[in-house]
């Protein structure tokens, strides 16, 4: 049974480094009125090294005085737990992204004929921004959370925009009065819209080759969104032009491959008809990885009325065994508006990927990969567009972690350095559940491109 690092609280910043452990400290799932959603107890100095962790199953805390050696060995410390504490707040942040995001889906069905002076979308991109940054300050300090993304608050401070900025403010508190159920706690007062714009603004960076900030992708699949359909929330953390964490919330993803084959209508029936369990679910996830752990997890949305305890019932997933292009399952890319859908199908098509495919969208294929529903994934762009670092980095460690490789079309790993784009890429992006699916699929882009019109 799986055991979890568990996070040190919030408030410890001064006191210990940032992603670093300290044995002289253990915590535990309480709270505190100092903390923003752990408690921190002092371990006397004198006694043996003890770990804290949690039982997936029954969500109790487990310690041992078996020492760290011995704890490896028999497989009871998670290794590693170099950003346990930035994973454990990270997850909350998405966990009550996804919450706002579905509430705002449910609502855009509902009045699908009602004119808006803005569009829904942009109001949970620039809510989810908020949300995410304004957590990530809360629990890890404002001064330690810089953040790259797609939406920044120029677009909010538009003086021609007040409508839009009072909906995102509305959403936000709306969203912010549930904060303890995810274990965080909420803000004393309602923010204001001074307070918004402040907390958006630490989103205007363009990346870096050193140092530390998160990337994030608010609002991934907008077209599926905005339909009911599919859509995600990628949360990654990079360090030194590295991607150290991913986070990827997937509030309509099916949790059964024969689901995909269904309209979205169907998979909103059977959801509503069996009503998800701490075990089982039908649709939405949230799955994470950390470097160098070589597992990734997943775990279900918090439920209604459920308060969050880590690890939320979370298991381990893994890319497909499948080693053979004619039994693979290929990603079929949705959106048009950036990839080239011809070269990508002729490509499937030239080396064997005969099965069915799976239609998805956007980041919901590295979750497909990760968890073992497909095992091909490949994006080539047109002419002058450039990856965002944002949509890629949470997806990319995921699948790796999981067991699976994401490089560029000639096989190298995607660079995370060169700021908001993916400078460096040759041609396009392939995600493969193992190194000879991704062999092969590298030596056909070969093949295939010097006739290709990309």
């Amino acid at each position: 049974m799986p055991l979890y690092c568990s996070t040190l609280c919030a408030n410890m910043a001064h006191t210990l480094k940032l992603g670093k452990r300290n044995e002289n400290f253990i915590c535990s799932h309480a709270q505190t009125k100092d903390s923003c959603f752990m408690s921190q107890h002092h371990k006397p100095t004198n006694t043996l090294p003890t770990h804290i962790a949690s039982v997936s199953k029954s969500d109790q805390s487990f310690s041992s005085p078996v020492m760290e050696e011995d704890q490896k060995v028999l497989g009871l410390v998670s290794e590693p737990e170099e950003y346990c504490r930035e994973l454990d707040v990270a997850v909350r942040a998405v966990q009550m992204s996804c919450f706002l995001c579905q509430k705002l889906q449910d609502t855009w069905i509902l009045n699908s004929q009602i004119s808006h002076p803005y569009s829904p979308l942009t109001v949970a991109g620039l809510s989810v921004n908020t949300i995410v940054s304004w957590i990530l300050s809360k629990c890890l300090g404002s001064e330690n959370v810089s953040i790259v993304t797609e939406k920044d608050v120029q677009t909010l401070s538009n003086t021609n925009k007040s409508e839009l900025l009072e909906a995102v403010v509305k959403t936000v508190n709306e969203c912010l009065a549930e904060a303890p159920r995810f274990g965080v706690e909420e803000p004393k007062s309602a923010l204001g819209t001074s307070e918004v714009l402040e907390i958006i603004s630490c989103s205007n960076l363009v990346g870096s080759a050193s140092g530390r900030f998160w990337a994030l992708s608010p609002l991934d699949g907008k077209m599926g969104s905005a339909c009911g359909d599919q859509y995600a929330v990628g949360l990654s953390l990079i360090e030194d032009g590295e991607v150290v964490l991913g986070v990827l919330g997937c509030p309509n993803y099916p949790m059964r491959k024969d689901l995909f084959s269904y309209h979205l209508s169907y998979q909103r029936m059977i959801s509503m008809l069996t009503p998800p369990t701490s075990e089982t679910w039908n649709k939405g996830c949230i799955i994470y990885a950390e470097r160098g752990g070589r597992k990734a997890w997943i775990q279900p949305l918090l439920h209604v009325n459920k308060k969050y305890v880590w690890p939320n019932h979370a298991k381990q997933v893994s890319v497909s065994s499948v080693d053979n292009l004619a039994l693979a399952t290929f990603c079929q890319p949705i959106e048009k508006a950036n990839s080239s859908h011809t070269f990508t199908e002729g490509l499937a098509q030239s080396v064997g990927l005969s099965n069915q495919p799976l239609r998805v969208y956007n980041m919901m294929k590295y979750a497909a990969i990760a968890c073992g529903h497909a095992e091909v994934f490949m994006k080539f762009a047109r002419a002058g567009y450039k990856e965002k670092i944002w949509d890629h980095a949470a997806g990319a460690i995921i699948i790796q972690e999981a067991g699976g490789m994401v490089t560029d079309a000639k096989g190298n790993p995607l660079d995370f350095s060169k700021g908001l784009n993916l400078e460096s890429l040759d041609r396009g992006i392939v995600a493969c559940a193992g190194t000879t699916l991704h062999e092969k699929i590298i030596d056909a882009v070969d093949a295939s491109w010097v006739s290709s019109c990309l």
